[in-house]
């Protein structure tokens, strides 16, 4: 191999990894900035009709989320809710660098708190979908089950090889967790962006909330981001230099995928109810 074709491939081999790096944290500004304005509405909504005493606004939102004299019931909703908004608030801040490096005990403190949040949570959302038919559909109420289910085995995981002090492996575990842990984020992002590109409800009846399209998505929510995962972190061990290209055109789409749905959810169903 020549001198010159020797410099020319390493230099595609290093413009690849460029990319695909440069396209997985564009990603991750646009959806740690989306989740940031989601937990602030989280906040506000949930947050303010309590504070007002006004419980039955939650059912604006969530279906049955308040039910008059079904203490055990709004208990573990407004459990759920509480610990969203750390889970939502925290998980961004668990996938910085510059956080681990800077601030090692933070890092350590909130995911200590966070691994405990996601199992409540995922806990109190089994009990809620199954106890009082949260979702208008058995399609819904299976996926949102299934990524019950995954996060506290993610969850499990990433604790497990932390303790082990196999940090790359629990890093790994942390992110598949913070794909499925994020599942009400992309269903409502991914919903608005379906909305976008067909020009209003398609799929799906927005009155009575069911459809093939929002059965469909229960599971796409966790599943979708999960293959993007995958494909990121294949062609970033063993991908060859087109295919560490062709994941980061992938993520490069999907981010702006994301940032118009965050776009539209912020515009049309978060800033006006804060």
């Amino acid at each position: 191999m020549s001198a010159s074709v020797w410099f020319e491939s390493v230099d595609r081999s290093s413009a690849a990894d460029t990319a695909l790096k440069l396209a997985a944290r564009g990603w991750f500004v646009v959806a740690a900035f989306g989740q940031w304005i989601f937990a602030t509405y989280v906040i506000a909504f949930y947050g303010g009709a309590a504070l007002r005493g006004n419980f039955n606004t939650w059912n604006e939102v969530v279906a049955h989320a308040h039910v008059a004299g079904h203490t055990m019931n709004n208990l573990a909703f407004g459990a759920h809710i509480f610990l969203a908004m750390i889970i939502i608030a925290g998980a961004p801040l668990q996938l910085i660098p510059q956080m681990r490096t800077w601030a090692p005990a933070f890092h350590r403190w909130n995911g200590r708190v966070f691994m405990v949040a996601v199992v409540v949570t995922s806990v109190a959302g089994l009990y809620m979908v199954w106890s009082r038919g949260a979702t208008r559909s058995i399609l819904q109420t299976l996926g949102i089950s299934v990524d019950a289910v995954l996060i506290i085995a993610f969850a499990v995981l990433s604790v497990r090889y932390a303790m082990k002090r196999d940090i790359r492996t629990h890093r790994r575990w942390a992110l598949r967790l913070f794909m499925v842990v994020n599942a009400g984020w992309f269903f409502r992002v991914g919903l608005m962006f379906w909305v976008f590109v067909n020009q209003g409800p398609a799929g799906f009846n927005p009155k009575t909330f069911t459809g093939w399209f929002l059965d469909s998505l229960s599971f796409a929510d966790y599943l979708l981001p999960l293959v993007l995962l995958e494909l990121y972190l294949l062609a970033k061990d063993r991908g060859g230099v087109p295919a560490r290209f062709a994941v980061a055109g992938v993520l490069l789409v999907a981010t702006v995928a994301t940032a118009i749905g965050v776009a539209i959810a912020t515009a049309g169903m978060w800033l006006p109810r804060m």
